[in-house]
């Protein structure tokens, strides 16, 4: 076949396989792939698929041979056998127009974006105004919250009234919760947005109980198109605080104003939340965020690091993603890699990257591991089913060396042990033995399911 029917072939793959997984991943491993070549081989076709790094081909092969070989198959009505090899795409192809890139379209889509913000009334709104849709990375782990907020900037106060966003540390939820304002308030100047926390709000009511300015306060919060309030926990077992919010949240949504709430949990477990406050939150709708996948955490990077303009490869992506939990450990890890970049004067590559992760325990020092090196052996020890005998002692065989390894991994970047220390509590061994490990760990981590979890 010529090259522009593969094109089109693999054209109309990709916009099967776009329907059956999230924008994430489709973005992060599809937008590196390309049909090299297809030849017909008795009543089947071979299909060759060019993938732009090894990274790719073994994820995509691994995962995803079955959904590509069924595309293919209903694109071409004949049964396809696939190959996949490591090739950049022709130079044409990745000019050509149906090269899919979501995540980096240059020209950002208004009614995807929400046009553009004066930054003096995101200034007065208290909105984040790098907080947009265009620049929030969606994945299985937090469509549905995606989906609801993109509803509600489309149309506010019918949609869902309220919003109710739960979960985590750093899983997006004030990411989504500005994109929303940012979109409302991009529609019309009139509108009249306030984003504010809990303590904020707390805050106001006792200043304008301690000044006698009440009204000032009511005036402020009620006569909003949109509220949204983050960490909403926080006004619970404070009686004035909630009676205020209680009337305030009545007259909003009597009058139409879309309400957005966030939290670390959702409203049936805020302890010492009244009732009647509880109720009126789960009269709207309640999503969760939950932590980032792979293939999220891979996109979150690529995108923060296009804002810092840090060209990074898409194999060493897969390396941080695969060795970093949450989105606020991606942010410490880019922040690190460009101040090696402009400080030191350092290029990205394998070796500044592994560097920076191996100091990710400076960025996220409170999620360490607080136990004993014992504890550490003995649970390792117990989770391979090996004796500390074994697990410490001399022997190479694989079964034994794989979960070593991991054991001194955990050693040195979970419980920040100096590389002389973790080697002689793991059989006397030298520390180049360990930054072997370590780095193997590294590696294995990026790639392969098992290894990370």
């Amino acid at each position: 076949m010529e090259k522009h029917d593969n094109q089109k072939i693999w054209h109309e793959v990709l916009e099967s396989v776009k329907v059956a997984v999230s924008p994430a991943i489709y973005s992060t491993w599809f937008s590196q792939t390309h049909l090299a070549n297809i030849k017909e081989v008795g009543k089947r076709y071979l299909a060759e698929i060019g993938c732009e790094s090894s990274f790719v081909r073994t994820t995509v092969e691994g995962r995803y041979y079955a959904l590509i070989q069924e595309s293919l198959t209903n694109s071409l009505e004949k049964p396809c056998d696939l190959v996949f090899t490591v090739q950049s795409k022709p130079q044409k192809e990745q000019k050509s127009e149906t090269a899919p890139a979501p995540l980096f379209e240059k020209e950002i889509d208004s009614a995807t974006n929400g046009g553009v913000v004066d930054p003096e009334f995101a200034k007065k709104s208290n909105l984040r105004t790098v907080f947009t849709f265009h620049n929030f990375a969606v994945s299985s782990s937090n469509q549905m919250a995606w989906a609801a907020a993109d509803a509600v900037s489309k149309n506010p106060g019918y949609a869902y009234n309220p919003l109710f966003i739960w979960g985590g540390v750093g899983v997006g939820k004030t990411h989504l919760m500005h994109a929303v304002g940012n979109y409302i308030l991009a529609q019309s100047d009139t509108n009249k947005i306030l984003s504010c926390t809990g303590e904020d709000f707390t805050n106001d009511i006792v200043e304008g109980i301690r000044n006698k300015t009440t009204k000032d306060v009511r005036n402020k919060y009620r006569k909003l198109s949109a509220l949204l309030i983050d960490d909403i926990q926080f006004i619970a077992g404070k009686d004035t605080v909630q009676e205020e919010f209680f009337h305030t949240f009545n007259k909003l949504a009597n009058n139409g104003s879309q309400i957005i709430i966030t939290s670390d949990r959702p409203p049936s477990e805020i302890s010492k939340l009244e009732e009647r406050l509880r109720s009126r939150f789960e009269a709207g709708l309640i999503v969760d965020i939950s932590n980032p996948d792979f293939e999220l955490r891979c996109a979150i990077i690529q995108i923060k690091a296009k804002e810092r303009n840090i060209d990074i490869p898409m194999e060493l992506v897969q390396l941080a993603a695969g060795n970093i939990d949450s989105a606020r450990e991606i942010e410490g890890f880019l922040t690190k890699l460009s101040s090696e970049i402009i400080l030191n004067k350092k290029e990205v590559g394998q070796s500044l990257v592994e560097s920076v992760l191996s100091k990710k325990g400076e960025l996220t020092s409170t999620n360490k591991i607080k136990a004993q090196p014992q504890e550490v052996i003995a649970a390792v020890s117990k989770y391979y089913s090996i004796g500390k005998r074994n697990l410490l002692g001399k022997s190479r065989a694989r079964p034994v060396a794989r979960p070593r390894q991991i054991l001194m991994y955990l050693l040195r970047l979970e419980l920040d042990l100096p590389l002389q220390e973790v080697g002689r509590l793991v059989g006397g061994r030298d520390h180049t033995t360990v930054m072997h490990a370590v780095d193997r760990i590294t590696h294995l981590a990026s790639k392969d399911v098992d290894t990370r979890q």
